[in-house]
């Protein structure tokens, strides 16, 4: 039986307005019916403070921290919370709300996605697994979240080595086709992370950054080899191969779909009006 063949994109590093951009102007032509379904990997040149679309920024970031670190700063079509995006691979699925394979509820679809997500991390030899919340609080934690630091704590089908949250993912459905787009850390900096956001107090940050410990990490603080980009994207590009039962084509962006990411890019994603103003 033949495999169904999606696109594959690798862009590399990109500026923080062109990633979200090209995100963007996948979801649509997949909408439009132009592309087949996408599957696409990039970096973050620079290095980035991305959040979620439903973020405060005034409340919840420290701006002057994310301008003394020469970050990018960017918001995501996308829920969830704040990402430092430096030593990671991201990741981008596109697909259509109506694909045989998706589930029509959001935690359901998350789940079959990330199954490649899964079998990238078993190529690379981690026991990954998915978090199912338990108790009444975890689910009631995931309604209400005490932190903006998006990997503080595992959501629906998030995926978890030794208990610790090693990729965070958020998706957005938008005129029948749903983004689900995430980080997979290969190495973090705690401390620079935890500079970029408000805190009530000290106390407040300390107590945090030290729960952090125990509910996130990144591969590299728990494989027995050096990770790096190169095999992480032979390995994820394999496991989305097995974990949906695909073959991916690689793709290189024509001209004229580079002239328009960019214009939507200058447009939507570098104006302060979409970033600042929530």
């Amino acid at each position: 039986m033949t495999k169904e063949k999606w696109r594959f994109i690798d862009s590399g590093n990109c500026s923080p307005s062109y990633n979200m951009a090209l995100d963007e102007a996948l979801l649509d032509w997949h909408s439009d019916g132009k592309i087949p379904p996408t599957i696409r990997f990039y970096g973050w040149n620079p290095a980035t403070l991305s959040i979620g679309y439903f973020q405060k920024v005034e409340k919840e970031i420290d701006l002057e921290k994310v301008e003394e670190h020469g970050l990018g700063f960017v918001r995501r079509p996308t829920g969830g919370r704040g990402v430092l995006h430096e030593h990671e691979l991201t990741y981008s699925v596109i697909v259509t709300e109506e694909h045989p394979e998706m589930p029509k509820t959001v935690t359901e679809a998350y789940r079959v996605i990330s199954e490649g997500i899964l079998k990238g991390f078993q190529g690379l030899g981690l026991e990954a697994y998915f978090a199912v919340p338990r108790t009444e609080e975890e689910r009631n934690s995931l309604k209400n979240p005490r932190s903006a630091v998006c990997f503080d704590a595992p959501s629906w089908y998030e995926l978890v080595v030794e208990g610790r949250k090693v990729a965070g993912s958020a998706q957005t459905r938008q005129k029948g086709v749903i983004l689900q787009h995430g980080s997979i850390l290969l190495d973090l900096e705690e401390d620079k992370l935890f500079s970029l956001f408000k805190y009530p107090n000290d106390r407040v940050k300390e107590r945090m950054q030290r729960a952090f410990k125990n509910k996130a990490v990144a591969i590299n603080e728990i494989s027995t080899n050096k990770i790096t980009i190169e095999m992480a994207k032979e390995a994820f590009k394999k496991g989305f191969e097995t974990g949906l039962n695909i073959e991916l084509e690689p793709y290189v962006l024509s001209e004229e779909e580079t002239q328009y990411v960019e214009k939507l890019a200058r447009e939507r994603y570098e104006n302060k009006e979409w970033n600042f103003k929530r």
